[in-house]
């Protein structure tokens, strides 16, 4: 029996889970950190380092007591973090400002400029993370990061990802070239790969902003996959959590390419991890180019398979908005809606409220609302927001597809799909396939499970899994909702595709309202008399 500590930082808080190699999850605790927005800039979005480092120390020694297992018991700790979630540092390491946290949105021009560049130059790299380079991503990041912080450029050392960073304070690394940096992280969204060398050459670079002149070089060292060590555990921190020091600790990776390992991924699986985003996870031994997704990365998941990330931008947060604005809460809004009927409210909602992650890759988007009437209210906005949100996802499978990904299974995982049955029933009415769900929260599982390999307790991920991983149960389609939803999805793909991009080539979007009221009668019409 081994027990290893599995930890998964998320936008709001940290959860750390404690694994048995036999039992599987036997405790899990979790602590909050601030996230630092302006009303006056929303696209703002920052968090402190040593914010989230006292919250892991917190949740640490709370797993701990909670389950009174003693800290010399743990054999290993692995982390996975949000992404791209970049940092700048010195040369020690020590921060030089918050992260840039992966929904701060500012650098959207910084995006633009690298996409337009890259395009105009051929460059392979663009092709590689689906045609567009995001707001969201590392380069763009941190070029905004260098043309607004003037005054701390000269001490400017290097910049990491989260999941690298937190790594290497926890291994007590203190020098950039001793840093191990994420294969998951860095070729998802820092157009690194090692079929053209690492990063796009310098020239390529410096012809967007001469302030990325020698970056390139700061960005060098060790890129791993998450099956090799990072560090072992510092004295120093092993104290601070409660751990006994000189532990390994495996290179990291972001929380939704773990969470897919924690929910017993396998090719030809998709992985919905639906929270505050959702982040859709896929991965193949051979993989082709997939236009408009967050990147085609070999080891980024699995390190024998190619990882394959996309998502939307906003799914949780979007659901919480409408509840704020109501002056409810999503658990209050949601009670009565398992009785709602496919497409019964009349409307159609496109995500956009953050953003498109996938597969338009357009940070100027804004959420729609098609078919408001005098009478609806904010629980038909919020059914209207979970279909909506099936339907951005169905487009997104679709397009997976379409370019050579299986998609056998489709898999519901993070926070949402535990708490809100109604969206799964959604989903797979509107995918028109079988949806699993874990039983129970496998967040912060897919750590457990690198830890569980860095400890020796398995010699590969798959027998981890079968161990560890939580059953799977199936929500089945309903035949007759989904033959609702094949006469909505072409209406949503429609306004998807016409309203989302600048350009987009003319397209009659005048059967729309006509036809959201005929699919809104006939469902009332079968309705059950109450």
């Amino acid at each position: 029996m081994t027990i290893v500590a599995g930890v998964d930082f998320g936008t709001l808080s940290v959860r750390v889970t404690l694994v048995d190699s036999v039992k599987g999850p036997i405790g899990t605790a979790s602590a909050e950190y601030p996230l630092h927005r302006r009303r006056q800039d929303p696209d703002l979005a920052t968090q402190s380092h040593a914010d989230q480092m006292r919250a892991l120390a917190q949740a640490t020694r709370a797993v701990l007591e909670q389950t009174s297992i003693a800290g010399e018991e743990v054999a290993s700790i692995a982390l996975d973090t949000t992404g791209s979630s970049v940092i700048p540092v010195d040369a020690h390491l020590e921060p030089l400002d918050d992260y840039y946290l992966w929904c701060d949105h500012r650098a959207k021009s910084e995006a633009e400029e690298i996409t337009t560049r890259a395009h105009a130059v051929g460059l392979e790299a663009i092709d590689w993370c689906g045609g567009v380079y995001s707001h969201e991503w590392g380069f763009a990041k941190l070029l905004h990061w260098l043309r607004h912080t003037p005054e701390k450029r000269d001490r400017f050392a290097t910049a990491l990802e989260h999941c690298d960073m937190v790594a290497a304070t926890l291994a007590g690394i203190t020098s950039a070239a001793d840093v191990k940096r994420s294969v998951c992280a860095m070729g998802h969204k820092w157009l690194w790969n090692p079929a053209w060398d690492g990063f796009p050459p310098e020239e390529f670079l410096t012809s967007i902003d001469p302030l990325l002149a020698g970056v390139r070089e700061k960005l060098s060292g060790e890129y791993l996959t998450s099956d090799r060590i990072a560090g072992y555990l510092s004295p120093k921190w092993a104290a601070e959590l409660g751990l006994r020091a000189g532990i390994p600790i495996p290179v990291g990776a972001f929380d939704a390419h773990w969470d897919a390992i924690g929910s017993h991924i396998k090719e030809g699986d998709v992985v919905n991890v639906v929270g505050t985003s959702t982040c859709i996870i896929a991965m193949a031994q051979q993989a082709q180019l997939v236009p408009g997704v967050c990147g085609v990365v070999p080891g980024s998941v699995h390190p024998a398979y190619t990882g394959i990330e996309a998502g939307l931008s906003a799914t949780g947060d979007i659901f919480e908005a409408i509840a704020r604005r109501s002056g409810s809460t999503v658990a209050q809004l949601s009670s009565g809606l398992e009785s709602y009927r496919a497409g019964q409210t009349g409307l159609l909602r496109l995500s956009w409220d953050n953003g498109d992650r996938t597969v338009l890759v357009n940070p100027e988007l804004g959420g729609v609302t098609l078919g408001w009437n005098l009478l609806h209210t904010a629980q038909d906005e919020l059914f209207a927001a979970i279909e909506g949100t099936a339907f951005h996802t169905r487009i997104i499978l679709e397009r997976m597809a379409e370019h050579g990904v299986r998609v056998d299974r489709v898999i519901n995982a993070g926070g949402i799909p535990q708490k809100n049955e109604v969206l799964n029933q959604v989903y797979a009415n509107v995918l028109n396939k079988p949806v699993l769900v874990p039983a129970g929260v496998p967040t912060s599982l897919g750590s457990g499970i690198f830890a569980l390999l860095a400890a020796g307790a398995y010699p590969t991920i798959e027998a981890a899994q079968e161990a560890v991983c939580l059953p799977l149960r199936t929500v089945e389609p309903d035949p007759a909702s989904a033959r609702v939803y094949e006469q909505l999805y072409p209406l949503y793909r429609n306004a998807y595709f016409a309203l989302g991009k600048r350009h987009a080539e003319p397209i009659s979007l005048g059967n729309l309202l006509p036809e959201l009221r005929r699919v809104a009668a006939q469902a009332h019409r079968q309705a059950p008399v109450r």
